[in-house]
């Protein structure tokens, strides 16, 4: 008997040691999000890049020029839900960086969670409301306790996105202070990034920063004459109460996130351990940098890709010293929507105008207490959605459905809103054009009432303080992904793909399980 249970226990030790021998998984994966990443800036400018960044992409893995996301309203949060469970906002949990708490009746980040606290931030932040597992997770499971995965990016909801439920940790930037971050969800803080606060912090180098262009004006394809006589340049006072959110929407944050990165990969040794995948979580920017003077910022966008293939030639570099890039698998995706939004100077004359939200909550508000009596049916309002105060209409004895119905009916006639639906309207509607607001709605966060407002116009929220302006624009652009590592073939795909296929698509060449909700097949890469 004691035989057979020692050839049992041999048997199963060298499976588990075929496994991990397995040449065809990679020791690390590292999984890149950069913020508005665009298709067309990377083929257009690859003549400034080096050979190490996106070059090297181009060349040795597999390139997706148009990556589908299919809804309409995405910011960083949604979108890179999105990215890793394989699924759209309604069924993620996070369809908006914001999202209404009814039992506050506030509008809240839509990880809060009042039951952790916040490590160098005051904010309370888990992925307890993220309803889909993740590749990180699924990562994490497969390495059965022994796998590390771990997270960094500049904004804190995409950080903890990109770790899941299962990673050992997740950090971001807090725009209050410009430490580096985490919650007490994750059991591992790393030194080596929260000594990086005391010895090499961002607040005691932001005064000295200063953001100019990487190269001649010259160099510089297709500007204006006039924004090649002057060289730009932009540095960060602490005198700014909001220094810490400019930084982090400059390309010099990819510098920090990319230090950060590197000493991850020496210190804490990822992708060493030879028994379970690691993964190492990246967030990076390529937005617009909207601080600039005269809201013209072609050249900064233009230096901000310069910039961020340096940090991509400086990461892979790193991997290659630490773990080797044949024993890496890399994608790198966007968050599939640009947003260049300015408001236009007068004198062009482009059609426009300002909703004011104050004042359409107001009269939404005079109009319902006329037709149901007294009272304040209206809630609070967030980019688009109008929520109602659903105690004032159960306390009068009202249907929601029909509250909802006429106030849809009322805002519609307002200047500067193209349409308006009610959550009854975009759920049940089986029409192509709605498929995107369908896809991109959560109806247990979404409001009674959203609405669609008309390109080029203003929407002031004036309800809070400070005010924040949305200019309405509609932007189609290309969104890219890139696969790089063993079993890939290089290859361009040009053919649009979903990008619900993403996920299942790293999981099957890691031969994993997919997240649970993924709704795609993954890609043949091979």
């Amino acid at each position: 008997m004691n035989r057979f249970l020692t050839s049992v226990i041999c048997g199963l030790v060298g499976i588990n040691t075929m496994l991990a021998a397995d040449p065809s998984r990679p020791k690390l994966v590292v999984g890149i999000v950069v913020d508005q990443l665009r298709t067309d800036y990377i083929e257009y400018l690859q003549n400034l890049f080096g050979e190490k960044g996106f070059r090297k992409l181009m060349k040795e893995g597999a390139f997706l020029r148009n990556v589908d996301y299919k809804v309409g309203t995405l910011d960083k949060a949604s979108a890179t839900a999105m990215v890793y469970t394989g699924a759209y906002p309604r069924q993620t949990g996070v369809a908006a960086a914001s999202v209404y708490d009814p039992t506050t009746q506030q509008m809240a980040p839509a990880l809060h969670d009042p039951k952790v606290i916040g490590n160098f931030t005051e904010e309370n932040l888990s992925p307890t409301a993220l309803r889909l597992s993740t590749i990180s997770d699924e990562i994490a499971i497969d390495g059965v306790g022994v796998a590390s995965v771990y997270s960094i990016a500049p904004d804190a909801q995409q950080a903890i996105i990109m770790a899941g439920h299962a990673g050992n940790s997740a950090f971001w930037i807090n725009d209050n202070t410009g430490r580096w971050a985490t919650t007490t969800y994750y059991r591992d803080t790393p030194k080596v990034v929260t000594q990086r606060n005391y010895d090499h912090s961002i607040a005691s180098r932001i005064d000295t920063m200063q953001w100019r262009p990487s190269l001649p004006l010259s160099r510089y394809p297709g500007l204006p004459s006039q924004k090649k006589m002057y060289d730009f340049k932009h540095t960060f006072s602490m005198a700014d109460r909001n220094v810490y959110r400019q930084y982090a929407s400059s390309p010099l944050v990819n510098t920090e996130v990319t230090d950060v990165a590197i000493s991850y990969l020496k210190d804490l040794k990822i992708g060493t351990n030879g028994e379970a995948i690691d993964m190492l979580n990246i967030g990076y920017t390529a937005a617009p940098y909207k601080a600039v003077k005269d809201g013209d910022f072609r050249l900064e966008l233009e230096d901000s890709y310069v910039r961020l293939d340096g940090q991509l030639g400086r990461l892979f570099d790193a991997i290659d010293k630490y773990v080797g890039l044949d024993n890496t698998f890399v994608y790198v995706t966007s968050t599939g929507y640009y947003d260049d939004a300015v408001v236009d100077d007068p004198k062009y004359r482009i059609p426009t105008g300002e909703f004011s939200v104050k004042r359409a909550l107001s009269l939404l508000n005079s109009y319902l207490t006329a037709k149901y009596g007294n009272g304040n049916y209206v809630d609070t309002y967030s980019r688009g959605h109008i929520y109602l105060d659903r105690k004032e209409i159960e306390s009068k004895q009202l249907r929601l459905d029909e509250v909802a119905q006429a106030a849809r009916d009322f805002l519609v006639k307002m200047s500067g809103v193209s349409d308006a639906y009610t959550m009854g309207d975009i759920m049940t509607s089986a029409l192509p054009g709605m498929e995107a607001l369908r896809l991109g709605t959560d109806p247990k966060t979404g409001g009674d009432v959203v609405l669609e407002f008309n390109s080029g116009w203003r929407v002031k929220d004036d309800t809070r303080f400070p005010e924040e302006v949305q200019v309405m624009r509609s932007s189609m652009v290309l969104s890219p992904a890139f696969f790089m590592g063993s079993g890939v073939k290089p290859q361009i795909i040009s053919t649009p793909v979903e990008v619900t296929a993403i996920a299942p698509t790293v999981t099957q060449t890691l031969r994993i399980r997919a997240p649970s909700g993924a709704i795609s097949k993954p890609l043949p890469l091979e």
